[in-house]
């Protein structure tokens, strides 16, 4: 008998290496793919054998692993280490792969074999096994996984799983509710008695008297005090229990007056000028009948409150400025084009396309009315109102960016956090509505906040030594509004957050009179997302603020200014009234385009108005980084953020470039005079009778302020690149096209001008 020969085996395996690796006795054994859960995160589903997309042409670099959604985010875990370079700030709560539930925009389903797609929402069904997933994220990433060698049910049952848990009910449903009140309880036992008041948040709140108390005396805010008439919000549901209002205006009569306002919101101080004028905001009144005789006693309370019992105007925004639907259609738009459309398609109209949608003419709207406001508080010594119909968001925006452009203070990082805390959180911003957490009303969304961030970084690009933290501060900042852990941009009101904290604690058995800024914290400790290290990008290396240690002997300058520089929009007083009487018309109108107002005419025969004068002279002389900053208004010098927009794009990822270099040659040079100096005071000894040996050492590695330290290498490290901290390596995926209009303006072409416009501004 012959012995049978064995067949050639038939079957083909078309699973990843990694899954028919049989060599047990050689390698280690592979290890269980399993994500990294923080308190309260569960796993709703998960598929083996995925293909994460990280190169939009072929895919090489693809990663294979596991697809996981859990109550929290959506999860990618390689099975493989990818050996290229990875972002280098690491998120103490997010993987690198991971995306906050809160954070997805649209999640599409894809059957190419059948040409079928479709949006998925809560509860929706699926008809067709999708083999591919698109996730569109709030922070404008483009995550694309593919389904292929995965089962079609499994396929199936994760997408509407991450569908469903996207879409969240109702707001105690957000995963913050439950990851907090597991973390208040199993930190309990690290929180012993004298621990630091608040956890150690050097951030005010202002939800308490004793924050406004401070900021009264120091602003010298002498004739305005603190009211305590909304306690348990008795009066409007949208306001702080505690604000500031006229030494003259007595509680009896803010009540009997507040009904006549929308939503009973009274008017607000905000801030007040050395010089005695103050900054107010207000809702608007109801009833005509009373307008006129409302308007006059809160003008006569503020101008009894000016040491000079100086005049006092009302700026109406609504009349002047792009409403919430405009802006929201913008940041549409050119979000559409910075990420969204392949380059090629809009390869000769890429730079008047971004023009075209009119985000960068709104940016320049608000800076210029602020800076108009600015020149009523500064040049002419006159209290301001910014009344808008609810008083809950162009007024965030404008009593914020004045404020950034009058006071030094609020250019610190601790400054800055405490001026989005008075001026958007407590005040009543709508932040649940506004980044539509809910997905319910696409209607009221809109991207204020994220505008108001690109006007303050216009401030930092113009000014980079005015402002203690960097752009990259401001970007984390913006990506936190998707994480859903902290109180600050979960709410509309302060009403709607103390009544759902008040029921958490319940339910969460925490106890009562429990500080709800320990058991759910706000945003502001940031040691909660990043490490220490990680924290030292937000110091910028060029601040020139008060008590820091800097290059005080260099010439650090942001630009040169020339009175060509000077910007002559802004002329005349937009829609006001003049102590309650309206006077003058709108200076920027809603629709009309921008472009038209900004032909400067520099002639010295006309006659300068006072506003002119004014702007003409601060800008010829030196800045002061310590003092009032006016932003440069002409369309040239504005730009658009490219670390925001463009961190995820491929092609506008250039190594070793961008601002970035900058920042990595003055970190070393900062970090190596401070290393000196921290030497030098060692020498001279902590008093003058002691001269101890000099050490050899500077500060802790840990203590240094500097992200790049002097010991590191001169040159830029390899990983450095334009997007960095950040990297686009897997985080946009779609076609990539060669030959494009980015590549003109990474080189430095101006942005959002069409070519008869910088033909004018050459002039």
């Amino acid at each position: 008998m012959f012995p049978v020969k064995p067949m050639k085996p038939t079957f083909k395996c078309y699973l990843p290496p990694l899954q028919t690796d049989v060599k047990k006795t050689i390698e280690p054994p592979i290890k269980k793919l399993e994500p990294k859960l923080l308190q309260g995160e569960i796993v709703v589903n998960e598929v083996n054998f995925v293909r994460k997309c990280i190169g939009a042409e072929s895919s090489q670099d693809d990663l294979w692993g596991k697809l996981i959604c859990t109550n929290f985010k959506v999860s990618f875990i390689p099975s493989e280490v990818p050996s290229k370079q990875k972002s280098y700030l690491s998120h103490l709560l997010l993987g690198e792969h991971d995306i906050p539930l809160t954070c997805l925009e649209q999640v599409v389903t894809v059957n190419d074999t059948k040409g079928k797609k479709k949006i998925l929402g809560s509860n929706q069904k699926l008809k067709f096994n999708p083999t591919e997933l698109i996730l569109y994220c709030k922070d404008l990433r483009i995550i694309r996984f593919c389904f292929r060698e995965t089962g079609p049910d499994s396929a199936k049952k994760v997408c509407l799983a991450i569908a469903h848990y996207s879409h969240p009910a109702d707001l105690p449903l957000l995963f913050g509710f439950e990851y907090q009140g597991r973390r208040y309880h199993e930190s309990k036992g690290q929180r012993v008695n004298g621990a630091s008041p608040r956890g150690g948040l050097r951030t005010p709140i202002f939800d308490r008297p004793s924050d406004w108390d401070r900021e009264i005396k120091r602003t010298g805010a002498l004739e305005w005090r603190v009211c305590s008439i909304n306690e348990s919000y008795a009066i409007s549901p949208s306001l702080p229990e505690h604000f500031v209002v006229p030494v003259s205006l007595a509680d009896q009569d803010l009540k009997k007056h507040s009904i006549y306002f929308m939503n009973q919101r009274i008017p607000l101080w905000c801030w007040n000028h050395p010089n005695g004028s103050a900054l107010v905001r207000m809702a608007s009144i109801g009833d005509p009948l009373q307008q006129r005789k409302i308007d006059q006693k809160i003008f006569s309370a503020i101008t009894k409150s000016h040491p000079q019992r100086s005049e006092v105007i009302k700026s109406d925004l609504d009349k002047c400025l792009p409403n919430i639907q405009d802006i929201q259609s913008a940041f549409t738009k050119i979000r559409q084009i910075c990420v969204i459309d392949p380059f090629e398609e809009s390869e000769e109209r890429w730079l008047s396309s971004i023009e075209n949608t009119r985000w960068l003419e709104y940016v320049r709207a608000f800076l210029k009315h602020s800076a108009e406001m600015l020149y009523l508080m500064e040049g002419k010594n006159t209290s301001v109102i910014l009344q808008e119909e609810e008083d809950r968001d162009l007024n965030c925006v404008v009593s914020s960016l004045v404020q950034l452009m009058l006071d030094p203070h609020y250019r610190s990082l601790i400054g800055f956090q405490s001026l989005v805390q008075k001026e958007w959180v407590m005040a009543g911003h709508r932040f649940l509505d506004r980044c539509n957490h809910l997905k319910k009303n696409d209607k009221d969304e809109s991207p204020l906040f994220i505008l108001f961030l690109d006007c303050v970084w216009q401030m930092m690009n113009q000014y980079p030594a005015a402002f203690e933290f960097t752009e990259a501060y401001l970007t984390v900042l913006s990506d936190s509004m998707w994480i859903p852990l902290f109180s600050t941009f979960l709410f509309n009101s302060p009403k709607q957050r103390a009544q759902h904290l008040v029921d958490f604690a319940k339910n969460k058995a925490i106890p009562q009179g429990e500080d709800q800024v320990v058991y759910f914290p706000p945003v502001w400790d940031w040691s909660q997302q990043f490490s220490a290290k990680d924290q030292t990008l937000f110091n910028n290396p060029m601040y020139v603020g008060k008590g820091v240690a800097c290059v005080q002997n260099g010439e650090v300058k942001s630009f040169r200014r020339t009175k060509k520089m000077y910007s002559s929009t802004l002329r005349g007083t937009p829609a006001s009234l003049r102590n309650g009487l309206k006077v003058g018309e709108d200076s920027l109108t809603r629709r009309g385009s921008l472009v038209s107002e900004l032909k400067p005419d520099f002639s010295l025969v006309r006659d300068e108005s006072p506003s002119e004068r004014f702007f003409r002279d601060w800008f010829s002389r030196p800045a002061d980084q310590q003092s009032l900053l006016i932003p440069l208004l002409m369309p040239s010098h504005l730009a658009l953020w490219k670390l925001f927009f463009l961190r995820w794009v491929p092609e506008a990822c250039i190594s070793k470039g961008g601002p970035i270099t900058a920042y990595h040659k003055l970190s070393q040079l900062v970090d190596e005079i401070e290393i000196l100096q921290s030497k030098l005071r060692q020498y001279k000894g902590p008093s003058p009778g002691g001269t101890p040996l000099p050490s050899s050492s500077g500060p802790l590695s840990d203590q240094r302020r500097m992200y790049f330290k002097a010991s590191f290498p001169p040159s830029p490290p390899d990983f450095l690149t334009s997007s960095f901290p950040f990297t686009p390596m897997g985080n946009l995926c779609r076609r990539s096209g060669y030959g494009t209009p980015i590549s003109k303006f990474l080189n430095g072409a101006r942005i959002w001008l069409s070519t008869e416009t910088l033909a004018n501004d050459a002039l």
